[in-house]
């Protein structure tokens, strides 16, 4: 899907905790998440970690689009 979206111009950043298999699907950009059942969060955290920690990796995506790539890239998220 996201290959077939960025063909029609439009960037796309994929956020996947198995980034090994997004690069084989062919994402071009790519943001690492947390973990299967909480990609965007920690329930052993507390709420404001929780919303930081989604605040800062949106942001990384939201970077990760405005950047002009030439190979699959994976962003770094370390704060």
């Amino acid at each position: 899907m996201v290959k077939e979206i960025e063909r029609t111009g439009i960037p796309v950043v994929q956020m996947a905790n198995l980034i090994p298999v997004a690069k084989t699907v062919g994402a071009n950009r790519m943001v690492p998440t947390i973990s299967i059942p909480y990609p965007l969060g920690d329930p052993s955290t507390s709420e404001e970690e929780q919303w930081k920690l989604r605040y800062h990796r949106v942001g990384v995506a939201l970077d990760a689009l405005t950047t002009d790539i030439e190979e699959q890239t994976v962003f770094n998220v370390e704060i």
